[in-house]
């Protein structure tokens, strides 16, 4: 990539994540890669949840959060006692961004209520994500991504009509709530600008269902038709979605009738043209599955690399159906940079995913892979003031929990 290392506009800006799996760790990611200072706070002796979600691992750590949480330092603290609670009282004091994703009244129950927080700092942009959203009757109940895919409508329309209804196999709406939390964070700080005082953001994977879906559910609103399950199909236009090759799958798009007849002319197959009931988009819209038949008994007859290269040299939206292992290598993928070396001392190997943006040129600079549980707490509680001696106090009395390997650096080793 082009130009030196970028420098984000969010150093400067400490952020506290009280967070576990997805949501919240994803927001505060990518804070961090703007250049945030951020705490995470996790529970003694087994952190974050996704820290055991293995496998699959990378090295016998969690894959899930080595995806999640660099540009971290891990603080491990017991905030329910006494002790902890003043430990995380003076971070929140001396905070810009709190970001928390606890089972629903969790963090209020433990005495950090929305009053509290704005008692130890005005000027604090708290960043709440529950489930279903702070109101109405499933408010207080926890929730997981793939129940919201089911709650919110998604699941319904996912797969192939009379089999059953399938998630989408990613964590959409983590992932989606952790993105809009980070853009709210902005918003919050750009308030706080103009009007000296913090802010409490509320998001919910519902809501950001609700946002993923927002043309299904106003085509509904409309008085149209609930849509089937097309499988990788789009209502519409036809043919649209995988098509078998003699190798693997094709995904083509043929989205009007000039592709269409294109897309016949490249794969030798004049008679589909010639067929009444798929001349126009309309006529193969009402035979969906008569197309997906005839069609796929021509593709099926080429590889995969012939039905590309035919398509492209006929100007027909197409593309190969690519296995995980074959993105990782891909010519495309590796000259984006998309692909980070950011070694640990324990995890040499260790590749991630940068962000998706780059400016001027050059993706955020940074350098912290995601941190052992505990590996900061000594030095985030220095920042603090407290003494080794109270420290070591914390750490006797089980109230803080350290990784005695330290924290881990830009080159990998530890400190």
């Amino acid at each position: 990539m082009n130009g030196g290392p970028v420098t984000g506009s969010l150093a400067g800006v400490r952020v506290i994540e009280i967070g576990t799996s997805v949501a919240a760790p994803m927001a505060a990611q990518i804070l961090g890669d703007l250049g945030a200072d951020v705490i995470k706070v996790e529970r003694l002796g087994t952190g974050d949840d996704s820290r055991s979600w293995a496998p699959p691992h990378w090295d016998g750590a969690g894959v899930t959060y080595l995806s999640l949480n660099r540009n971290k330092r891990s603080l491990a603290l017991d905030f329910k006692d006494a002790a902890g609670r003043d430990v995380l009282e003076r971070l929140v004091s001396g905070a810009d961004v709190l970001i928390q994703n606890l089972r629903p009244g969790a963090l209020a129950s433990a005495g950090f209520t929305t009053e509290r927080l704005r008692e130890l700092n005005n000027r604090l942009i708290y960043i709440e994500m529950t489930g279903f959203g702070a109101s109405g009757p499933q408010a207080g109940k926890p929730a997981y991504d793939p129940l919201l895919q089911a709650y919110s409508g998604i699941v319904s329309i996912t797969g192939e009509d009379g089999r059953a209804p399938a998630r989408v196999p990613v964590s959409v709406l983590d992932i989606g709530t952790g993105m809009w939390a980070a853009l709210a964070v902005y918003e919050g700080l750009r308030r706080r600008d103009q009007t000296g005082q913090g802010t409490h953001v509320e998001l919910s994977l519902l809501q950001t269902a609700l946002t993923w879906m927002a043309p299904t559910l106003m085509s509904v609103m409309a008085g149209n038709a609930v849509p089937q399950r097309l499988g990788s199909g789009l209502a519409g236009v036809v043919p649209y979605g995988a098509f078998p090759s003699s190798d693997s799958w094709v995904f083509i798009s043929a989205g009007n009738d000039s592709a269409w007849k294109r897309l016949c002319r490249a794969l030798d197959a004049p008679e589909l043209d010639e067929d009444d009931r798929f001349r126009t988009n309309v006529s193969r819209a009402s035979h969906r599955p008569d197309v997906t038949e005839s069609l796929s008994a021509v593709t099926v007859q080429f590889t995969s690399a012939e039905i590309i290269h035919r398509l492209e040299a006929a100007g027909v939206p197409c593309s190969p159906v690519n296995t995980v292992d074959e993105v990782v290598v891909d010519e495309q993928v590796l000259s984006t940079g998309a692909l980070r070396s950011l070694p640990r001392h324990d995890i040499p190997g260790l590749t991630v995913v940068n962000p998706p943006m780059t400016f001027d040129g050059s993706y955020p600079a940074f350098d912290v892979p995601p941190p052992p549980l505990g590996a900061d707490s000594a030095s985030v509680l220095e920042d603090l003031g407290l003494t080794s001696d109270q420290i070591t106090r914390l750490v006797e009395c089980g109230v803080v929990g350290l990784d005695l390997r330290g924290p881990t650096d830009s080159d990998g080793e530890g400190t």
